[in-house]
């Protein structure tokens, strides 16, 4: 399974971003597909992730501004990110873990950066 994520970029607080991972290979063996992030200095966090069977989590920081979403086709994986705030300021990867396996698979990081 190969992640490729992009969207990142700079924004104003308040202001709003959308990151997106595109799935490819064995895209069959997937069962949940989720961000985290990764701010200097601090330990990799969980911030969203949906299932196959649509099911989403989040993480209590980002609830209510943050939304994971999927295509049908399980290709593409967005994570519309509304009201941004400094401290979402990151590195953020998307995530595949194997339904049977739980093996992870991780793709390279998008920095987004929300400052005035």
């Amino acid at each position: 399974v190969q992640l490729q994520a992009s969207g990142g970029g700079l924004v104003q607080p308040g202001g709003s971003l959308t990151l997106s991972c595109a799935v490819s290979g064995n895209i069959d063996s997937i069962n949940t597909i989720g961000w985290h992030r990764q701010a200097p200095g601090k330990a990799r966090e969980f911030v969203a992730a949906i299932t196959r069977g649509i099911i989403r989590n989040y993480a209590d920081s980002v609830k209510g501004r943050f939304t994971i979403s999927k295509d049908t086709a399980w290709s593409t994986v967005s994570l519309q990110m509304n009201d941004l705030k400094p401290e979402d300021s990151a590195v953020y990867y998307c995530k595949a873990r194997a339904a049977v396996t739980f093996e992870d698979f991780w793709g390279q990081g998008t920095q987004v950066t929300v400052s005035s």
